[in-house]
C-alpha cells in the first residue's frame, strides 16, 4: 500500500520553495510516497486529509497561517503525521504564530554576515564558511549515522530553542571583532522532535538547491523525511 505525502510550499520566494521541493519528490517516488502539492498551509485545515497523510514536508518561509490550520497541523502531528523541513521553509515560519512556535520548539533568530566591507546588498552577504558538528552521542542515530561533521559556506542560523529537542548536529556561530555579541554560540543545526505520537525533522542548511545538494545535507534530509513520516 502505498504512503501519503503532502509538499507545502510558498513564502519567501528566496528560498527556491519550488525548486528546493522538487528536489526531493523523486526520492519520495521512489520510496513509495504518493504526492500532492499546496501552495498553502490551507490545507492543514482539512482533517480528513491530515489523517490520511503519512508524512507532511513543509517550505514556506515567513508568510502567516489562520489558527484554524495550525490547530489541524498540530493535531494532525499528534495523530502520528510526520512533519519536516529545512532551513527557513520550517524554522522561520509563521512568525507570529505562537502555536506554531511552541509546536516547533525552535525559531531562526539570526544569521551572520560576513565582514561589513565585504558587503554588497546580496543574498551572500550572509553565507559565511561554517561547520555542522554531528554530535557524537547522536552519532548512531539513524538521521546521521555514518556521516561526519562537514563545512559549508552559506547561511548559518541562529535559532533560539525550548530544550526538548533531541539535537543531532550543532553549529558554532563566531564571535568577530565587528560582532554585537559577547561571545561564541553554539546552537542546534539537526534535531528531532516529538509532538504526541508524530515526529517532527528540522535540519537548519538548505537556502538554496547548491545547499541541500551537498551531499551530508541531502543524506540528512533524506533520512530525516523518512525516518519522521508514520
Amino acid at each position: 500500500m502505498s504512503k501519503q505525502a503532502i509538499i507545502v510550499r510558498g513564502g519567501w520566494e528566496g528560498h527556491q520553495p519550488v525548486e528546493t521541493t522538487d528536489l526531493f519528490r523523486p526520492f519520495l517516488a521512489e520510496h513509495g510516497y504518493e504526492l500532492d502539492v499546496f501552495d498553502s498551509p490551507a490545507v492543514y485545515a482539512d482533517a480528513d486529509r491530515m489523517a490520511a497523510t503519512d508524512l507532511i514536508v513543509q517550505c514556506v518561509t515567513m508568510s502567516t497561517i489562520e489558527k484554524e490550520e495550525v490547530a489541524g497541523l498540530r493535531s494532525a502531528i499528534e495523530a502520528g503525521t510526520g512533519f519536516a523541513g529545512w532551513h527557513g521553509g520550517i524554522a522561520d515560519s509563521y512568525r507570529s504564530s505562537d502555536a506554531y512556535l511552541q509546536l516547533m520548539g525552535a525559531q531562526f533568530a539570526h544569521r551572520p554576515g560576513r565582514h561589513p566591507s565585504e558587503r554588497t546588498g546580496e543574498q551572500s552577504d550572509s553565507y559565511i564558511p561554517h561547520r555542522i558538528d554531528i554530535v557524537p552521542e547522536k552519532a548512531d542515530h539513524p538521521i546521521v549515522r555514518g556521516l561526519e561533521s562537514f563545512e559549508l559556506d552559506t547561511e548559518q542560523y541562529w535559532v533560539l530553542t525550548d530544550g526538548l529537542l533531541d539535537v543531532l548536529a550543532t553549529t558554532t556561530l563566531p564571535k568577530r571583532e565587528f560582532d554585537a555579541w559577547s561571545g561564541e554560540h553554539t546552537c542546534p543545526a539537526v534535531w528531532t522532535r516529538r509532538w504526541g505520537q508524530g515526529r517532527i525533522f528540522v535540519a537548519t542548511p538548505g537556502h538554496h538547491v547548491d545547499v541541500l545538494e551537498h551531499p551530508s545535507v541531502r543524506t540528512i534530509v533524506e533520512r530525516g523525511m523518512l525516518w519522521a513520516s508514520r
